[in-house]
């Protein structure tokens, strides 16, 4: 995301004075008498043409000294923020329809909850301005779906690509947990997130939600865990235990609206830094002004030797 605009845009004001002294002080000819006129051009259309290529030139000259600059704000070199994994339960019971029934959120069309759940990931991957994020996806087990990573429509693209039942029907909480502590190996940020969302009941996998919290929790890696569906589906006790190890916070979801509020709540939990302090890629473009002026006092000194 491009904008423009100026490092020293008060410097504009130097127009005022410029421009009213163009006006003001006039150049004086000293008069010259010659008896044969019809010898010399006239040369008042030239006077005129001169006095708008000085204005030019006193123009460019400010823009110049305005220092017209391109800000980039999406850039990789601007990265200062956190680096956050979504953990996606792809169970069957994610494939149920009718989460967003009472929402105005799919045109009528009924979507199911894990298409639901890749929508919302998505708004708030682009949210995440200046974060780092990977996708967990999980089932019977758990898969990198996409690393930690800074581009954006990298992640959007490939979590897009996922399909409800890749890592089977059941639920190992502990899996996604442990294989999204694996996601963070070569993780630098001091903030590490997880983002872990269930509608069901951990009852599948190798490793423990209580021992994969505990790895979590040995790295400083901050879980929040979002239980999604009607009350008693998602395993409340377990997700806020979780939470509560690892100093994140649990959050119910009932409806597709009340998922969106969810993570706009941990948008706001968890507020990239760039949102409290700019951290902006530069490009200064004052020496194009500077070319142009120098361009045409060339042009008005050309024309003045050939006089």
């Amino acid at each position: 995301m491009n904008y423009y605009t100026f490092e020293y845009p008060f410097l504009i004001l130097l127009l005022i004075p410029i421009l009213y002294c163009l006006y003001k002080c006039k150049e004086t000819f000293t008069p010259k008498f010659f008896v044969h006129l019809q010898f010399l051009r006239a040369r008042k259309s030239y006077v005129k043409f001169e006095w708008i290529i000085k204005i030019l030139i006193f123009i460019l000259l400010t823009i110049a000294l305005t220092s017209p600059i391109v800000i980039d704000k999406l850039s990789p070199l601007n990265r200062h923020g956190k680096d956050i994994v979504l953990a996606i339960d792809a169970s069957g019971s994610m494939n149920a329809s009718g989460y967003d029934e009472n929402d105005d959120f799919s045109d009528g069309e009924r979507l199911s909850r894990f298409e639901i759940t890749k929508v919302m990931a998505t708004e708030f991957i682009h949210n995440r301005v200046s974060d780092n994020l990977g996708v967990v996806m999980y089932g019977d087990f758990a898969f990198i779906a996409s690393p930690i990573t800074y581009e954006k429509e990298i992640v959007a693209q490939m979590l897009s690509y996922l399909n409800q039942g890749m890592a089977g029907q059941n639920t190992a909480i502990g899996e996604a947990i442990a294989q999204s502590v694996r996601a963070f190996e070569y993780s630098r940020a001091k903030t590490k997130i997880i983002i872990l969302l269930t509608d069901g009941e951990h009852n599948s996998g190798s490793i423990s939600p209580e021992q994969a919290t505990k790895l979590a929790k040995d790295k400083n890696i901050k879980i929040y865990t979002i239980g999604i569906g009607e009350e008693g589906e998602a395993d409340k006790a377990l997700l806020l235990r979780i939470a509560e190890d690892s100093e994140g916070a649990f959050f119910h979801a009932a409806s597709a609206k009340e998922l969106q509020d969810v993570y706009e709540k941990i948008d706001e939990l968890e507020s990239s830094k760039i949102k409290s302090k700019e951290y902006l890629l530069k490009e200064f473009y004052y020496q194009i002004a500077l070319l142009f002026a120098g361009a045409l006092l060339l042009f008005l000194l050309f024309r003045d030797v050939r006089r």
